[in-house]
Order: structure tokens, then sequence, then C-alpha cells
């Protein structure tokens, strides 16, 4: 079953268990990758790979948006971009911990023969097509940056 089935599927489950967060999110999730099998060129299909790039996407910017609700003192629409967040989480790859992504990254410099800031750009190419998924683009920029500095 690929990560549109799931979705759908899990929709009918929200909607039997009555959780108003899973479904809401569940329906804009599902919006949203009808929206990407229907853009131009896509020929109606949406790969797992895709499908997991929307999804962090949408996670990031829930994130975001909960940040935002915090320094503008609006603790109660942050908790509930959180709550969304969580629902995301659930479908994504569990991410790295900050020692495996330290370990990882190393690997990777030591791959490209980077040896300063100047090879940062080498290093971050190789690493976000090898950690996509698994770490933040932020956390990796930061680690790869005090790694190389």
């Amino acid at each position: 079953m690929d990560l549109f089935e799931r979705v759908s599927e899990d929709i009918k489950t929200a909607m039997k268990a009555k959780d108003k967060v899973a479904l809401s999110t569940l329906r804009n999730i599902k919006k949203v990758f009808l929206e990407a099998k229907t853009a131009p060129g896509a020929n109606d299909t949406l790969t797992d790979d895709a499908a997991l790039k929307i999804m962090q996407k949408l996670m990031k910017q829930g994130k975001d948006a909960a940040e935002i609700y915090i320094q503008q003192g609006r603790q109660d629409l942050a908790d509930e971009e959180l709550e969304q967040v969580k629902v995301i989480e659930v479908y994504l790859p569990k991410q790295m911990s900050a020692e495996e992504l330290e370990a990882a990254l190393k690997e990777i410099i030591a791959e490209t023969g980077a040896t300063g800031g100047k090879d940062m750009g080498k290093v971050m190419g190789v690493a976000s097509k090898k950690l996509a998924g698994l770490a933040e683009g932020r956390a990796i920029s930061a680690k790869v940056k005090e790694l190389l500095g």
C-alpha cells in the first residue's frame, strides 16, 4: 500500500474514531497529494518519494507556524499546529539523533575530502541527498558548519 492509499484509509479510521485533528490533517494531506497528482506533467501518479517530500514540507510549515504563534503569544494556535505535526510525523521515517547525524556527516566529509568552510556546498549537496527525510535541512546545515568551521 503506497502512502496515498494509506492516508486515504487512515481518513476512514479517523472518521470512525471521531478524531477531528487527525481527520482535518489527513484531509489536508490528501488534498495536497491530489494537487500534486493532477499537476501538469505528473501523469496522474504520485511516488512515495514525492509524497514523503510533500509531508516533510507540511511538517516544516506546521512547526514554523507554531513558532510564529508562540512568538505572538498564541499558545492555543501553536498547540493546534503541533498536534497536526504529530499526525504527519507518523508517516515520516524516524529522524536521526544528533549523534547519528554527526557520524553520518563526518563520513560524508571524509568521502568528499572537504577541509574547510569553502567546501560546505559540496558536503551539503551530498548530505541533502543521502539524509533526505532522516534529518531537517537546518540541522544538517548547522552541523556541517560546526564540523567544517
